[in-house]
């Protein structure tokens, strides 16, 4: 189904796809241009039409598929195509992984000059029900007869028309129908614009960004609703951190865990955590596994968060040091860590690494082990700075290939790290999201 901005262009025309690119789309050559067209896949003859067209390439849209990929399936949702939430549950989950794999080693080869000297094998997990965070968009819009919650389409700003989800855990995919009945009938429904859904080991939170307050009947409708399907509500009126719990009150904190290091992590709903349990557990092993911490060894943890990574690495008799900007998030990764008992091998310090990272970088503990995890920014001047006589060894996780490959040349080019080995972590099937993980050593 096509969304509403993307209005065709000219006549359908014929095209035969050779790859993908970054976004999940088919590429053609057609007229010395470049086409980028989605729903099409390597491989295939399509005929599509143009929703863009630019004096160096086009974008479009496939309408026919005269020629199939063996790797195209059916998508699994009924509102894919309209909801922007996956782009690719036409491709099979092989072919995704490969195209995630190209787009990390292209950019590492393009951005960074650089290869790995070994290909990881991919970290993947099931390809439903996995995404345990979640932003929904809520909107009143009459002509639909009441309250869209869901989704945005693709490449517009509308809410998706949607009455579920598959890559939300079916309890919560499945909600989006009652929820939509349920935001209808409140009489505040043109001031709740989001539901922004954490999901825990306990207990699933639903939390309710309110503009103005509730009236009694509407705390009433959520209390029944919060009854019926066993959830928690928790009320935000405004940033993230004014989000408090507001009913049932004796639910359980929100966890998750890490059975392979035998660790239970808390977080407010509000707060970062990886969406992916999964494979979060997995890529946290596999992280641990190539820093290869011994026992009371000094590692350090750039952009630690609440203690993802930290407290992996602790457990294995490590003493790790926790460097991470927000405060919030330092306060949680210290509470963590005396949670599982490892307040003595585990500390954590807020320092800006963008801001100031010389000062940052000049307050940490001699160690001969990072681990860096940055968000889509990158850690570019984190990377300037590491004293490559001191640090051997150098595990990256990230969340963006262009700005690893970028981080990449530094660390090899500038520093004289070798990149060892490289991988990609599947942490958003059915997405073009490509999460890597790299080791760099002396």
């Amino acid at each position: 189904m096509r969304s509403r901005s993307n209005k065709p262009r000219g006549e359908p025309r014929e095209a035969r796809i050779e790859s993908l690119d970054h976004e999940g789309r088919g590429i053609a050559r057609l007229d010395g241009k470049a086409v980028f067209i989605e729903g099409a896949l390597p491989g295939e003859r399509v005929v599509w039409q143009a929703t863009r067209i630019k004096p160096s390439f086009e974008e479009g849209e496939a309408r026919r598929v005269l020629k199939e990929s063996p790797d195209r399936v059916a998508p699994g949702c009924d509102f894919f195509g309209l909801c922007g939430g996956c782009a690719m549950q036409h491709a099979s989950p092989a072919l995704q992984l490969a195209a995630k794999q190209r787009v990390l080693e292209d950019n590492l080869a393009r951005i960074g000059k650089v290869e790995p000297e070994q290909i990881l094998p991919p970290i993947s997990g099931s390809p439903w029900g996995y995404r345990h965070r979640a932003r929904l968009s809520v909107h009143h819009v009459p002509k639909k007869g009441g309250v869209l919650v869901g989704f945005r389409e693709r490449k517009s700003s509308y809410v998706a028309d949607m009455a579920s989800c598959e890559v939300l855990p079916r309890h919560i995919g499945h909600l989006i129908s009652p929820l939509r009945e349920l935001m209808t009938s409140l009489d505040g429904r043109e001031r709740i614009p989001q539901i922004e859904v954490a999901i825990g080991a306990g207990v699933t939170v639903l939390v309710l960004r309110v503009l103005e307050p509730l009236s009694q009947a509407d705390e009433d409708r959520l209390r029944i609703f919060a009854d019926a399907h066993r959830i928690q509500w928790w009320q935000q009126p405004k940033g993230p951190d004014t989000a408090v719990a507001w009913y049932p009150l004796g639910a359980p904190p929100l966890t998750y865990r890490l059975p392979e290091f035998n660790l239970e992590l808390a977080f407010r709903p509000t707060e970062f955590t990886q969406v992916n349990h999964e494979v979060n557990e997995r890529m946290v092993k596999r992280a641990v596994d190539l820093l290869d911490p011994r026992q009371d060894e000094a590692v350090v943890d750039l952009f630690c968060g609440l203690g993802n990574f930290s407290l992996a690495i602790a457990r294995r008799g490590a003493h790790v040091v926790g460097v991470e900007g927000s405060e919030a998030l330092v306060k949680r990764a210290g509470e963590n860590a005396a949670r599982n008992g490892l307040s003595d091998h585990a500390r954590f310090f807020s320092a800006d690494l963008y801001t100031d990272p010389a000062r940052a970088v000049a307050s940490l503990p001699k160690a001969g082990k990072w681990l860096i995890d940055p968000p889509r920014d990158g850690a570019v001047e984190v990377c300037k700075l590491v004293d490559a006589d001191t640090v051997k060894r150098i595990v990256y996780v990230s969340c963006s290939p262009s700005t690893l490959a970028r981080d990449a040349e530094v660390l090899v080019q500038t520093k004289g790290y070798r990149l060892r080995a490289a991988g990609v972590v599947n942490m958003f099937p059915h997405t073009a999201h490509v999460e890597s993980i790299a080791l760099f050593e002396q």
